[in-house]
């Protein structure tokens, strides 16, 4: 593997290099989530992996935290214009899912 493929592999590492991360990511493709919401749909995380993973996905600029100074504190998390732009490979991801179940499940 030449340099240039191993910085982009090692940058998607550490970007994405959690499952919960593609999750988030996936969960927030269709629009603004609270907290609560994302743990919902991002399924069995604790909440401080959730916490931990919104944080270092905030600290690669891919998603915006907002946080409205109300009691009880809300905060909503939305895809910037660079998470936003992840879209096709996400869904890449899922159609080669598909695909691969697909294949296994005949074979």
């Amino acid at each position: 593997m030449d340099k240039q493929h191993d910085t982009a592999i090692g940058t998607m590492t550490d970007l994405l290099g959690s499952r919960w991360r593609l999750m988030i990511l996936y969960s927030l493709m269709d629009g603004t989530k609270r907290f609560s919401e994302l743990k919902r749909q991002v399924g069995d995380v604790t909440q401080k992996v959730l916490t931990s993973n919104l944080k270092a996905l905030e600290k690669h600029g891919l998603l915006i935290r907002t946080a409205y100074a109300q009691m009880p504190l809300r905060v909503e998390y939305t895809l910037t214009v660079l998470g936003e732009s992840l879209r096709p490979l996400i869904e890449e991801i899922i159609r080669w899912d598909q695909a691969y179940r697909a294949r296994t499940v005949t074979a």
